[in-house]
């Protein structure tokens, strides 16, 4: 690869970010981190055998309409983003013995990535069909056997992160930036190599010369 010290991912919930990134990190000695490491907006709205969903949690999800959930967890990301670009800027710029890093996240939002001035970064975003990102949730929530409150709150999940990948693939779009197709046969591996091509291709941060 080029000489690249930093890779972005970014995409929608449940798209797979986390997984292909710590591959990735792997692959090329790199840190690998998340966004929500830095602040986290609530959380997801199921419980599981070792997490049980705070009352602020659910009462965010059930109190507020899709359109006031898409605002509020935009409005975080515009509040975390000097902190992930410093992070970025440490990371690019700051040898010294410091490793590369794979940065994660939903607040990877394309606007502001594309207003990057930072050397030797690459990002790009991972897009899957609604349908992969539903079931994957509806699997982690035990959808199917959670009461009728459980089942509302996932459905408010779902219906932002739904909303979500639509607003940012309009973004990426928009700003003729990389994004790569999550939901097929690929493994976590070939994902890696995949965003790993397209960020040796890259001429500017998320864009390569052929578009996405």
């Amino acid at each position: 690869m080029r000489d690249v010290r930093v890779v972005l991912i970014g995409g929608t919930s449940n798209v797979g970010k986390s997984t292909v990134a710590q591959v990735l990190a792997e692959k090329l000695g790199f840190e690998c981190l998340s966004t929500d490491r830095l602040a986290r907006h609530p959380g997801r709205p199921w419980r599981t055998s070792e997490w049980e969903v705070p009352a602020h949690v659910a009462e965010h999800y059930r109190s507020l309409t899709v359109d006031e959930l898409i605002t509020s967890v935009l409005g975080h990301y515009e509040r975390l983003w000097p902190r992930i670009e410093e992070l970025i800027t440490a990371h690019a710029t700051e040898d010294r013995g410091r490793k590369g890093l794979v940065l994660e996240g939903s607040a990877l939002w394309p606007v502001r990535v594309a207003g990057l001035q930072v050397p030797r970064t690459a990002a790009v975003w991972l897009t899957t069909d609604h349908s992969v990102v539903r079931a994957r949730v509806h699997t982690a929530g035990c959808y199917q056997a959670a009461t009728d409150e459980e089942q509302v709150l996932m459905d408010k999940f779902l219906a932002r992160t739904e909303r979500y990948q639509t607003l940012m693939i309009d973004a990426v779009d928009r700003l003729g930036l990389n994004r790569i197709d999550a939901g097929g046969a690929q493994s976590a591996a070939e994902l890696a190599d995949t965003v790993l091509a397209a960020a040796d291709a890259q001429t500017a941060v998320g864009r390569s010369a052929g578009g996405r």
